[in-house]
C-alpha cells in the first residue's frame, strides 16, 4: 500500500516494523523557506530502510516507512506538541532547530501554528492512521502483535545527551509498552553478545509511537531500538557501509525473532 506520504508493505507475521524517521524528502514549498544546509535533512535516520527491509521480507513482517523528512513534521511526536522528555532540550513536532542546535529557518520564516496544523493533517495523520489500521489487522489475525520502532542517530549529539551513545538502545517506556517476558528476552539476547554495547530504557525510552500504541494488556507490545549510526554507516559522508552493517543487521534479525517467539 503506497500513498504520497508513506509506503506500507503488509506482511503475514504478527510484527509491524515502523521507521518514522526514515524519510528525507522535503516539499519544495517548505524547503524554499529553510536555510540551504537544512534542506539536506541531516538528522534523518539514515539507511534504516536498508537495514530493516530484507529482515521484514524474510520474517514476513509488515513494514511502514514515511516519505517526508522529520524536518517537515516529526511522526514520533504527539500531534499536540507536548514534550517527550520534559526538562530536556528537544526538536519538537515541527522542528525549528536541528540536533546541532542550529536554526533550520531564517528569522521570521519559522512555521506558525497554522502551518503546523497543515503539516499534521497532510503528513502526520496519514502515517498514524496507516499504523493503527495495520496493528488492528494483524491483531485481528493473530490475537496479538509486536510493534517495532526502528531508529538511528549519530553516536555523539551533545545537545541531546552527554558522551557517546551505546550501540543498541532499547526503549519500552520503562516497561510499560511491552510485557516483562519480551523485554527480558531482548535484554538477554543483547547480553549474550560482546560486539556491541547496549542499554535498556536509558536516554531513549521510546518516543510517542512506542508509548501511545504499546498496550500489552490489549495485545499490542511496542519496542523502540535506537542505533548508533557509526556501527553501520559513515557518519561524516552518510554512506552505508556493508561490511559494518552486516553483523548489525544480523543482530537486529535475532531481536526481531525474539519478538515473534513471544508474539
Amino acid at each position: 500500500m503506497d500513498s504520497p506520504t508513506f509506503t506500507l508493505r503488509r506482511g503475514t507475521a504478527p510484527l509491524l516494523i515502523s521507521l518514522p524517521h526514515d524519510g528525507s524528502a522535503i516539499p519544495d514549498d517548505i524547503a524554499a523557506r529553510m536555510h540551504p544546509a537544512a534542506r539536506r535533512s541531516l538528522d534523518t535516520d539514515w539507511h534504516v530502510g536498508r537495514l530493516y527491509g530484507p529482515l521484514a521480507e524474510a520474517l514476513g513482517a509488515s513494514l511502514l516507512r514515511p516519505v517526508m523528512s522529520r524536518y517537515v513534521v516529526d511522526l514520533n511526536r504527539p500531534a499536540d506538541g507536548h514534550a517527550l522528555y520534559p526538562g530536556r532540550r528537544e526538536t519538537g513536532l515541527v522542528p525549528t532547530i536541528g540536533f546541532d542546535g542550529v536554526p533550520l529557518y531564517p528569522d521570521g520564516a519559522e512555521p506558525d501554528a497554522a502551518e503546523t496544523v497543515r503539516r499534521v493533517d497532510l503528513f502526520w495523520r496519514p502515517y498514524h492512521e496507516a499504523l493503527q489500521a495495520e496493528l488492528a489487522r494483524l491483531k485481528a489475525v493473530h490475537g496479538g502483535v509486536v510493534l517495532w520502532e526502528g531508529h538511528s542517530i549519530r553516536a555523539m549529539v551533545p545537545m541531546l545527551f552527554d558522551g557517546r551513545l551505546p550501540d543498541f538502545n532499547l526503549g519500552t517506556a520503562d516497561g510499560a509498552s511491552c510485557g516483562e517476558a519480551l523485554q527480558q528476552r531482548l535484554a538477554a539476547r543483547l547480553a549474550a553478545q560482546d560486539d556491541y554495547s547496549y542499554v535498556v530504557n536509558g536516554r531513549f525510552k521510546g518516543g510517542y509511537i512506542t508509548r501511545q500504541y504499546g498496550r500489552p494488556a490489549d495485545g499490542v507490545q511496542a519496542i523502540q531500538l535506537e542505533l548508533a549510526q557509526c556501527n553501520y554507516m559513515d557518519e561524516a559522508t552518510l554512506d552505508y557501509r556493508v561490511s559494518l552493517a552486516a553483523p548489525v543487521q544480523a543482530l537486529i534479525g535475532n531481536l526481531l525473532r525474539c519478538c515473534l517467539d513471544i508474539a
